[in-house]
């Protein structure tokens, strides 16, 4: 499955990683610098969110084109619909 995204559905997604990219460059000098261990995690919850939330978008944006190729036949549906699963659950 190839990652066929729309420029704003990119644009919205590549945001995300470059801000959770930062949170994570920010949580290593935390550590570095001997943080308090309250301030590290919940830094490291927030940038887990902003990565499950790109992820969530390209599974997303892939069960829309699924579902827009109304010409595929059943068996490519359900490997398709399989494949798509297990990203989803693979997040979760």
């Amino acid at each position: 499955m190839e990652l066929d995204m729309a420029a704003d559905e990119l644009k919205s997604v590549l945001n995300r990683l470059k801000r959770a990219q930062g949170q994570i460059a920010g949580i290593i000098k935390m550590i570095e610098e001997g943080r308090d261990c309250e301030d590290v995690i919940t830094q490291l919850a927030a940038v887990s969110r902003a990565l499950d939330r790109a992820g969530f978008a390209i599974i997303a944006t892939g069960l829309q084109h699924c579902m827009a190729d109304g010409g595929q036949e059943a068996g490519d549906r359900d490997q398709m619909r399989a494949r798509l699963e297990k990203l989803f659950l693979s997040l979760a």
